[in-house]
């Protein structure tokens, strides 16, 4: 399956969160609808299916990323433009500055004034992107794969928010060139 397929189906398919009834319900999430997670315990199972998630996900976009330029990607979901309309307007210093896109503060994200922000950006998508809240592993340099010191747990939302504006502005080309170079090193 081509890299463009491959991309198709994680929209269409919802493989990336996206609702593939184009929202309708969307942040259902397989949640019953009788969960309390006040009262709820952690289950060791619960979160090991989540872990490995979260690790799929995280594999399934660094696969992408490193096998089609993305800076050359169309979208990730079919709301990209309104995620970035929503994201310049609460998000303008991230928008301005390549710097702060291409390595997060994730102290500055999730300080008090920062989940506000997040909050108050997320809210407006929550009956229009499947599972916009559910849990996800976002690379805090852009450069970079995914390992445990390059990595921070965040939402689904912000991770398109995110990834859109660096892929939209070259930002992971880097990381791209950088495994093109790899994989013409691997065949020599």
């Amino acid at each position: 399956m081509s890299a463009t397929d491959q991309l198709e189906q994680m929209i269409s398919g919802g493989g990336l969160g996206v609702a593939a009834d184009g929202g309708a319900g969307g942040g259902g999430g397989g949640i019953p609808t009788n969960f309390n997670a006040e009262t709820a315990e952690n289950d060791e199972g619960i979160e090991m299916q989540f872990a490995v998630m979260c690790m799929e996900q995280a594999e399934a976009y660094f696969g992408l990323i490193t096998k089609v330029r993305p800076s050359t990607l169309k979208r990730l979901t079919q709301w990209d433009d309104e995620i970035m309309e929503a994201f310049e307007k609460h998000f303008p210093d991230y928008c301005a500055s390549d710097d702060k896109l291409r390595v997060l503060d994730e102290d500055e994200m999730k300080s008090a004034q920062g989940k506000k922000r997040w909050r108050d950006f997320m809210m407006p998508f929550e009956k229009k992107i499947d599972e916009f809240n559910f849990g996800t592993l976002i690379r805090t340099n852009c450069e970079d794969d995914y390992t445990q010191e390059n990595s921070m747990f965040g939402y689904r939302l912000q991770f398109y928010a995110i990834e859109i504006a660096r892929n939209r502005r070259g930002l992971n080309d880097k990381i791209w060139e950088k495994e093109q170079g790899k994989s013409a090193a691997d065949k020599q």
